[in-house]
């Protein structure tokens, strides 16, 4: 069996000397989305910013491929780990061509710009997120949920293995929401990609995710299916609300779960 695409092996994380996720032991294989849950200040943006290396750990390792990754220089991990953040505002009105090919740096030596190479690639990345036909607009000019394509495209330029998403539909309306989560489940089923992703909606999780990795307010992770990870009593003790989780038909025959209020305000 090969090895995981990202192994995190009981990485504790934190600030100055002091631990705010405990030892937290994960994987994430090739076509697998992974979706990080839990309440705010539990940690989730200090494990992501661990695991990019923005934060050195206070124990523990991360893998890519099976490789330590604690020696590698900045430009072999960022061509192998692609970042989709909340969302993002350029200072200048760039092209959306030139956004994606940005996604080329960590491929291209010392002040040297995208080739022809680098150009087609993001060509072809514009085109297989079905966004090519804005490919001469002007980034600032686009809407939410068309700018959060355009930066999975500059991600996917990178020819990334593991795709790290940081809440990428915070921002979007609800029909751009499953726009963005269609086109990442598609990826994920087409390329081989593993994705890790963070989120605020269990909904979302319960949907999509193959597995779900669920940060306590103790700061300690439990992995596993949607299914048994997302329940009415880890919903009720995670967000201090009581919500039942149902199941509805969906028109295609199979069971959609979903996260419904057990009361009214």
């Amino acid at each position: 069996m090969s090895a995981p695409l990202l192994s995190v092996e009981g990485l504790t994380c934190g600030y100055r000397g002091k631990a705010v996720t405990a030892a937290a032991t994960f994987s994430v294989a090739a076509e697998e989305w992974l979706f990080l849950l839990g309440p705010n200040g539990a940690g989730k943006t200090t494990l992501f910013k661990t695991i990019l290396r923005l934060l050195p750990p206070l124990g523990g390792r991360i893998r890519l491929g099976g490789e330590d990754v604690a020696s590698w220089p900045a430009r072999r991990f960022a061509a192998r780990v692609g970042y989709v953040p909340q969302a993002h505002r350029p200072p200048f009105p760039f092209r959306v061509h030139e956004v994606v090919a940005m996604g080329r740096a960590a491929h291209l030596g010392p002040f040297a710009t995208p080739g022809a190479r680098d150009r087609t690639i993001a060509e072809q990345v514009l085109a297989d997120l079905g966004i090519h036909g804005l490919r001469n607009a002007a980034y600032t000019t686009l809407s939410g949920g068309e700018r959060q394509l355009v930066l999975i495209a500059r991600a996917l330029a990178q020819e990334p293995m593991v795709l790290v998403m940081d809440e990428p539909t915070a921002n979007l309306d609800f029909g751009n929401q499953i726009r963005v989560l269609a086109h990442v489940q598609t990826l994920v089923a087409r390329t081989g990609l593993g994705v890790l992703m963070t989120s605020h909606d269990p909904n979302q999780a319960l949907l999509h995710a193959h597995r779900v990795a669920a940060l306590g307010r103790d700061g300690r992770l439990q992995v596993g299916s949607a299914s048994e990870i997302v329940t009415r009593t880890w919903l009720r003790r995670t967000y201090d609300v009581d919500v039942s989780v149902a199941e509805l038909p969906r028109a295609d025959g199979t069971v959609a779960r979903l996260c419904v209020p057990m009361t009214t305000p």
